[in-house]
């Protein structure tokens, strides 16, 4: 048996040695790389290729095709914002509008569309009600993620 010992012995001695030169060339290689002007450059350009996720701040976290019940939830705070707006209660509309912007796959395009429709004043108080209405939002979804690990 002392053969066979010995023999293990030597195989993972190999084996560890075999992994360390591994580690050692991939170590080395890597620091090549990253010391190569032309890598950074490629680095640089292929990052500028990307299309960047910072240019679509708040990535969409819904599709309409696919959640029927958020959109029949963002068809209503509009309806309810028109409402209000058609009766005069412009801080209500504008609250209603808001909700229904935070709940939009294209919060840009509808801001957009509502700075042409909307009178100034009403737009204005949008404006400020969205973020109020965003960190509501968030700490909705906080609660309920709080919520749903206490079930678990």
């Amino acid at each position: 048996m002392p053969c066979a010992r010995s023999l293990l012995g030597l195989l993972a001695a190999l084996a560890a040695c075999g992994a360390a030169a591994f580690l050692g060339y991939c170590v080395y290689f890597d620091w090549r790389r990253r010391g190569d002007p032309a890598f950074k450059r490629r680095l640089r350009d292929k990052r500028r290729a990307q299309p960047s996720k910072a240019a679509a701040p708040g990535a969409q976290l819904w599709d309409p095709a696919r959640n029927e019940k958020l959109q029949e939830l963002f068809l209503q705070e509009v309806r309810m914002g028109e409402l209000c707006l058609s009766r005069g209660e412009h801080s209500m509309g504008a609250e209603h509008l808001s909700k229904a912007i935070s709940m939009s796959g294209q919060p840009r395009e509808l801001l957009k569309a509502f700075k042409h429709t909307l009178p100034p004043k009403v737009f204005e108080m949008l404006l400020h009600k969205i973020p109020l209405i965003c960190q509501q939002f968030e700490a909705d979804m906080n609660e309920q993620e709080c919520l749903e690990d206490d079930t678990d």
